[in-house]
């Protein structure tokens, strides 16, 4: 969506006032969420009204008015327009997911993403999803490998709630495994050495989840997608910076390890990005 909502609302606003106005918004489902400004408020109402008359399927508009934060990753909308709810199904990948925008963390923008790492994975492997959400990684995978189990943990009691609703519109019973509660003390308890794959799509813990990401492959080693957010400056990189001081972590739990792949997900912010590295770890002692 990057552009084009000053370029819908062009002939509303005039140059000036269009340069208050966000960029980008995000569509979930039937859902549209704007981003505001103290000084693009007023204009709240033309900006729904124009995102529905260019998006039909589009029946409410909230706005953003907190950051992402907290330990269930979440953020406080404000309703706009349309249908005063915040509950919708969101259509990807030939999958459905039932979510709650304002109670459970989702971001359309990870749907390359998903695809992606469900290309990867080979059959029969074990998945352990440490960060799960409604559960789209996890379904996306189970659908479209042959994935025999795909554990997936969330510390969010209601998004544990979606993520089986999600399972059942699906028909992957069976293959994603919900488990509610914090990622490393699932991994400890229940989960250590069981998985030929492990997700981290949680770049804000996803460095202090590490070790656990660790024990919980297999003893012979596996795959870890990480996901961080980095700063780079002009003449800095992103995905080199996430590179060295996830390198330096491994050699530190005595991991002998592979980066084949580093690449930027999306910019989250002036010189901020979210960066992911495909880690193939051995296992073995350095």
């Amino acid at each position: 969506m990057k552009k084009r909502l000053r370029n819908l609302l062009s002939d509303f606003l005039s140059p000036e006032e269009l340069t208050h106005i966000y960029n980008s918004y995000n569509v979930v489902g039937d859902i549209a969420i704007i981003r505001i400004t103290e000084r693009s408020r007023k204009y709240n109402r033309i900006i729904a009204e124009t995102i529905m008359d260019a998006h039909k399927n589009v029946k409410t508009v909230l706005a953003q008015i907190s950051p992402v934060s907290g330990d269930f990753r979440l953020r406080k909308l404000e309703f706009i327009a349309g249908e005063d709810k915040t509950t919708t199904i969101h259509k990807e990948s030939g999958c459905l997911f039932s979510v709650d925008v304002e109670k459970c963390y989702f971001s359309p923008r990870l749907l390359y993403e998903r695809a992606r790492i469900a290309k990867q994975v080979e059959n029969g492997e074990v998945v352990a999803n440490m960060f799960a959400g409604v559960g789209c990684f996890s379904i996306v995978i189970a659908k479209y490998s042959k994935a025999e189990k795909v554990y997936s943990i969330d510390v969010n009691p209601l998004a544990i709630q979606h993520m089986q609703e999600n399972i059942r519109m699906n028909r992957v019973y069976g293959r994603v495994i919900p488990m509610k509660g914090d990622a490393r003390e699932v991994i400890e308890n229940r989960l250590c050495c069981v998985a030929d794959r492990v997700l981290m799509p949680l770049p804000e813990k996803a460095f202090e989840y590490l070790p656990y990401a660790v024990s919980a492959l297999k003893k012979g080693g596996g795959w870890i997608h990480y996901y961080d957010f980095e700063h780079a400056g002009k003449n800095e990189s992103s995905v080199e910076k996430v590179k060295l001081k996830v390198a330096e972590k491994l050699e530190s739990l005595g991991v002998a390890f592979e980066i084949p792949l580093g690449r930027i997900v999306r910019t989250t912010g002036p010189n901020w990005y979210q960066v992911v590295l495909d880690i193939k770890a051995f296992m073995e002692r350095i």
